[in-house]
């Protein structure tokens, strides 16, 4: 298992810019994958960006070009840059992690999670 603490939500005005951060708890390259997660009031958890333990990354088509995903192995933490955000970007947003498989966007693939950081950004 691992534990995972994300931080740098926050308020934010439409086209503005955030970066979450998750600290694992264990290091990451023995990590599978890694991924976030957003959920918003009465919607469904959806996968926003993912990284495999290679290095390669998956985004959901709504956040391409404006999210990156990256992680710095030295200090075990997974961030999620956010550009030209949008009041659509607002949810609670989970860090994930895979230990036995690269989980991709897919949240069933995911058995270690944060508890979240609220993204809100107003139009």
């Amino acid at each position: 298992q691992v534990q995972l603490v994300e931080s740098g939500g926050g308020s934010v005005q439409a086209g503005g810019s955030l970066r979450l951060s998750c600290v694992a708890s264990r290091y990451t390259y023995s990590i599978y994958s890694m991924a976030w997660f957003r959920q918003a009031p009465g919607k469904e958890r959806e996968g926003v960006a993912a990284i495999g333990r290679d290095g390669r990354t998956r985004y959901a088509d709504s956040v391409k070009g404006r999210f990156t995903i990256s992680q710095d192995n030295g200090i075990n933490t997974l961030y999620l840059q956010m550009d030209s955000l949008k009041p659509e970007d607002t949810a609670m947003y989970y860090c994930a992690a895979s230990l036995d498989s690269t989980g991709w966007l897919t949240s069933g693939n995911y058995n270690n999670w944060g508890q979240g950081t609220q993204v809100t950004v107003s139009s």
